[in-house]
């Protein structure tokens, strides 16, 4: 990838440069699925955190969990869960918002002091086109989608993951090594300056 494609990823739609990773080992904890789709997205969640060399835990010391995953039918299904509100103190507004655009899908962060992820809360909604769309892409997508904080904008014209000979879904090749790198222990956990998409292009193309 070129550096002014990497740069693309982490500038949001008001022109800022914002880049952050995970400063913690990821606690997860998934609401609304059967047992067959939480499997799925714990295998996304492995593979995209063995292709980052981050770790994955039980409990997270501060928070006890700090990557919390809900599916549901419908947002006001959010305003009966207990004490999410106390999580996310601007939640019902947030819940209106969501649903006067018919949104099927939104991600918040929390960061640290030093500005690196400390948690997130995933929402889906399985509209009927989400409901098409088979657990494992979902899933991966998610996951990918969360794993960094990417720009706003960053996958509306193109997504993450492309489809493998043999129809299956898979991460596409050049935003895995882009996660890879971004995850390298000598790169920074937060950046606010685009010179930053020059260090990842330069490590991009390096063998894993």
């Amino acid at each position: 990838m070129t550096p002014e494609e990497i740069k693309d990823l982490f500038t949001r739609s008001d022109g800022t440069y914002a880049f952050a990773r995970w400063g913690r080992p990821i606690a997860p904890v998934v609401f609304g699925v059967d047992d067959p789709t939480l499997s799925v997205i714990k295998g996304a969640l492995e593979a995209v955190l063995q292709l980052a060399g981050h770790e994955l835990t039980e409990t997270d010391p501060e928070l006890g969990v700090n990557f919390m995953v809900f599916f549901m039918r419908e947002w006001d299904e959010l305003r009966h869960v207990p004490d999410l509100d106390r999580l996310i103190p601007d939640l019902y507004p947030l819940l209106d918002r969501l649903e006067g655009i018919a949104a099927n899908q939104y991600r918040i962060f929390r960061f640290d002091e030093a500005g690196a992820i400390r948690a997130a809360f995933v929402f889906v909604r399985m509209d009927e086109e989400m409901s098409k769309v088979p657990a494992e892409t979902v899933a991966l997508a998610q996951v990918v989608q969360t794993i960094l904080l990417w720009s706003d904008t960053a996958f509306t014209n193109r997504s993450a993951l492309a489809q493998a000979p043999g129809g299956a879904v898979i991460l596409r090749p050049e935003i895995g090594a882009l996660i890879r790198a971004a995850y390298e222990p000598v790169m920074p956990a937060v950046a606010d300056d685009a010179a930053h998409a020059l260090r990842l292009s330069a490590r991009v193309g390096r063998p894993s």
